[in-house]
């Protein structure tokens, strides 16, 4: 990896940089790296994480979906990359979204399912909202200049009867807009049923100020508030860091009045509204798309929090939903668009080699923002230095399921570097438990990937 970056630029290479390709695939962050101006001072990255509630790995029409067309998101794929190997950390959604928050394991605040009524949340010994003083990359960035802002579905705490958990600008953002699973200003959904009759889904009406919106344009709502804020931070000469977490599919499924009207089962009516919720987003990627300053200095991650529902989502050629521990309730899409970092000559590629996890995506973040100076949480797992690493029986555990994962079979790549750093001065060897080496510099090329 390292001579491949010293061919492409004149640069010294960045430590810091280097330890991003080894967490955030290494076929576009070294690409981003080459593709800087020699001697260059880069505009601080903005940073666009777009994280769908209950979305199956195959269903973008460019990840295999046969049965709908999201020709946006597709869009967004042929001028980045697509990575097949990308794994959230829970099957279910709150402890997913911790994750990817925190970097962190949400077990460690004890956040192990969706959270739900003070009453179902003490039955299963789960804490009422993640703590407002756990890690979080927004407050990191925040921090460091950026401004943050959260837009969509929240879900860690602030829903039924839970009304006094912190709001969600008490994480580290200066603006939040969510639904009713967050405290701070709403949108709550309404639905138009099929004789035209409108009716609401969700019965609370509290836990801070709220409008009513039709479920099918929701998220147009959301993307109407994200807006003006990359504009604010724009005409205040800052960088931003932006949440856009829909929740379109996650039932019920509410598509526009003319599609609810053809759809004869779950499974039609899911595909209604991701078919729909493609069209919303077009309007946040083209902004950003005919923005000159944003588009080339602006990397947005697409991806989903857990597997589908079952009869609703597509996982693919893989087993399992939401809830469920197999591959299909763990495995997402995970579309990485940054144009302005790659040559022309990757974007539209797919990688299907890298492994990695959402937790990975929070120093991988902070690393590409220049954030220094932040303790990032511990999540590795020690593995004996004394098993080789080319050994097909040396394994570690998944970090969602403590299902053992053979390490050979995910690195096959890289067995034959001459050394491997990530031996420490106590003869430790650490290792993600998703079989990602984070503290490590891996000095070799990911293989050439295909075409999409």
């Amino acid at each position: 990896m390292e001579s491949d970056i010293r061919n492409r630029s004149s640069n010294t290479v960045d430590p810091m940089r280097l330890l991003i390709a080894c967490c955030l695939a290494p076929a576009v962050l070294a690409m981003a790296i080459a593709a800087r101006p020699p001697g260059g001072q880069a505009a601080r990255l903005n940073m666009v994480v777009v994280f769908i509630d209950d979305m199956g790995w195959g269903d973008f029409s460019c990840f295999g979906n046969q049965e709908a067309k999201t020709p946006n998101i597709d869009q967004m794929a042929a001028d980045g990359i697509a990575f097949e190997q990308f794994y959230v950390n829970s099957p279910i959604c709150s402890p997913s979204r911790v994750a990817i928050s925190t970097g962190t394991y949400p077990q460690r605040w004890n956040i192990t399912s969706f959270l739900m009524t003070r009453r179902a949340n003490k039955q299963r010994g789960m804490a009422d909202w993640l703590d407002p003083g756990a890690p979080m990359v927004a407050r990191s960035l925040q921090r460091a200049g950026y401004a943050t802002g959260h837009f969509g579905k929240w879900h860690m705490g602030g829903q039924h009867d839970v009304a006094n958990a912190p709001a969600i600008r008490e994480y580290g953002f200066d603006e939040s807009l969510s639904n009713f699973e967050g405290m701070g200003p709403k949108l709550l959904p309404l639905i138009t049923r099929k004789d035209g009759t409108v009716g609401r889904i969700y019965p609370w009406q509290h836990l801070g100020p709220f409008t009513w919106m039709q479920r099918s344009n929701i998220t147009t709502g959301f993307i109407d508030a994200a807006i003006p804020f990359m504009e604010k931070a724009k005409k205040d000469g800052k960088p931003f860091y932006l949440n856009l977490w829909p929740d379109d599919v996650h039932g019920p499924f509410w598509p526009s009045l003319a599609r609810l009207k053809q759809a004869r089962n779950s499974r039609e009516l899911y595909l209604a509204v991701l078919e729909e919720l493609d069209a919303q987003l077009a309007k946040l990627f083209d902004h950003i798309k005919n923005d000159v300053e944003l588009r080339g200095n602006t990397i947005i991650l697409i991806c989903s929090d857990n597997g589908p529902s079952r009869g609703a989502g597509s996982v693919g050629r893989f087993k399992g939903y939401k809830s469920h521990l197999y591959e299909g309730g763990i495995r997402s899409p995970l579309i990485v668009w940054p144009p302005g970092l790659m040559p022309p000559d990757r974007r539209g590629t797919r990688n299907t080699d890298s492994v990695f996890s959402a937790m990975d995506l929070v120093p991988s973040l902070l690393a590409l923002a220049g954030v220094t100076g932040e303790k990032t949480p511990n999540t590795m797992a020690k593995m004996s230095p004394k098993r080789s690493l080319d050994d097909p029986n040396a394994r570690v555990s998944n970090r969602s399921s403590s299902v053992a994962r053979p390490i050979a079979r995910a690195f096959t790549d890289f067995k034959t570097s001459p050394t491997w750093p990530c031996v420490t001065a106590n003869g430790s060897c650490y290792v993600t438990t998703m079989v990602v080496f984070r503290n490590c510099t891996i000095f070799q090329s990911i293989p050439a990937n295909r075409k999409t």
